[in-house]
């Protein structure tokens, strides 16, 4: 089949779009973490990159998207079909009619696999051993994310069932949110959580962070639909509408519960709205999408603060954001899928469709939700019995940038003076001039 350009050329840049979205989701987790913990947060983002490119490479691609008919497994992962990628070199261009080479269409699938990855790593910020999470997130991805893209979007069990998913609500953000719950009680909560203040130490960045990701989302939606066409600008327009309505209802809850509006809270409803209209931006009206960024918003503003009530110590609102705002994504399907965006069969319950898609749109965030949160507790916890997940508590209270990285991110003078290096020697506080009385 003869390339075609055009589609072709769309798909590069929503890829480049989709992988600047995990260094935004550096500089997003960054910010909300304490000065002495920077570092290490957004290298979490970055050591996902690494890893998760790798494995994806040698046999991530094969789990997810191969079809293996003859085997018992298929409905549950791929086969290795496409180990090392060689048989997409090999085979110029996808068979779908698309027109876009294979190694573009694993290209773009990779990144999301990045980010469902680095996502995680924001609910055990400040405590993490840096070698256990590089360990973990290839354990993760081979086990849990691999697959579970197999069953919604390859040919495993959930697709043959017919669940929707535009772009990742279930297979990215539930799956994300689920894995960060199981994983933050594996570790346990922060020295002094509840008892010393926690606040994000740059604004800015958190900002800065927050912009970055909606930008990179609209190659996440608007790039799921494989083609330059009227579905991929109804995603691109419906993922704006969402996110600006998920904004603003984050800063009316905000306003009315706390008497203030902050800009955490305008960052943290930008990602709520982006998190929920992921799975539905293709399949809905925009009305419909500005229905769903106004729960978000409202739904994930209080679901953030469940951490307190129910004593998980969810660093960065992981499952206050990404799991709650993935399952009210994928939920909302039931009910606002519409015709002709979809077959008939799969309209939701609003547009004359039963309820069988809606069952559907429950059954996935359960199904995808519980085997990430159990497979996740289990990772972790042989990871924490074999070489530690967590740092010891000194070096938690001292800042883990210091004392798993040598680096501080911010030149703080003679405050970290005491024990650190640089290139040209140790680092001395300045002499002291003596002053008569």
């Amino acid at each position: 089949m003869k390339i075609d350009s055009g589609t072709t050329a769309w798909m590069l840049a929503a890829t480049a779009m989709v992988l600047l979205m995990t260094p935004g989701l550096a500089f997003f987790y960054g910010g909300m973490t304490r000065a002495k913990s920077v570092l290490n947060m957004m290298m979490m983002s970055f050591g996902a990159i690494v890893t998760v490119t790798i494995t994806w490479m040698l046999f991530g691609h094969s789990l997810a998207f191969t079809d293996n008919p003859s085997s018992a497994l298929n409905n549950f992962v791929g086969g290795f079909d496409a180990l090392g990628l060689q048989s997409l070199v090999e085979t110029a261009t996808k068979d779908d009619g698309t027109g876009m080479p294979s190694l573009v269409f694993s290209a773009f699938q990779m990144t999301f696999a990045i980010i469902t990855v680095a996502l995680i790593s924001g609910a055990i910020a400040d405590r993490a051993k840096f070698g256990a999470w590089m360990l973990f997130s290839v354990i993760w991805a081979a086990l849990v994310y691999f697959p579970v893209a197999h069953w919604v979007w390859g040919t495993g069990w959930l697709n043959t069932m017919g669940i929707e998913d535009f772009a990742g609500g279930t297979v990215v953000h539930i799956n994300a949110g689920a894995a960060a719950l199981a994983l933050a009680l594996v570790l346990g909560k922060r020295q002094g959580w509840r008892k010393e203040p926690m606040r994000p130490h740059n604004l800015t960045l958190v900002l800065l962070g927050a912009a970055l990701l909606w930008f990179g989302w609209f190659g996440f939606n608007a790039g799921s639909e494989l083609a330059v066409d009227g579905t991929a600008g109804l995603a691109f327009l419906n993922t704006q509408v969402a996110t600006a309505v998920a904004v603003g209802a984050w800063l009316v809850v905000e306003k009315l519960r706390d008497g203030h509006a902050t800009s955490l809270g305008a960052a943290s409803g930008a990602v709520a709205g982006l998190v929920a209209i992921t799975p539905a931006c293709g399949f809905v009206d925009p009305w419909a999408a500005m229905v769903i960024g106004l729960l978000a918003g409202a739904i994930c503003a209080y679901a953030v603060g469940l951490k307190y009530k129910l004593g998980y110590d969810d660093s960065l609102d992981v499952v206050g954001v990404h799991l709650v705002g993935g399952v009210v994504g994928a939920v909302s399907l039931g009910f606002l899928a519409a015709y002709p965006f979809l077959d008939q069969q799969s309209e939701g319950l609003f547009y004359g469709g039963g309820f069988g898609q809606l069952g559907l749109q429950v059954l996935g965030p359960v199904a995808v939700g519980g085997y990430s949160f159990i497979l996740t507790w289990v990772i972790g916890k042989i990871i924490d019995k074999t070489m530690g997940f967590r740092i010891p508590a000194e070096d938690e209270v001292t800042g883990i940038d210091i004392t798993s990285h040598a680096e501080t991110g911010y030149d703080l003078g003679t405050v970290h003076a005491s024990g650190m290096s640089s290139p040209n020697g140790p680092v001395t506080a300045p002499a002291t001039k003596k002053v008569d009385a």
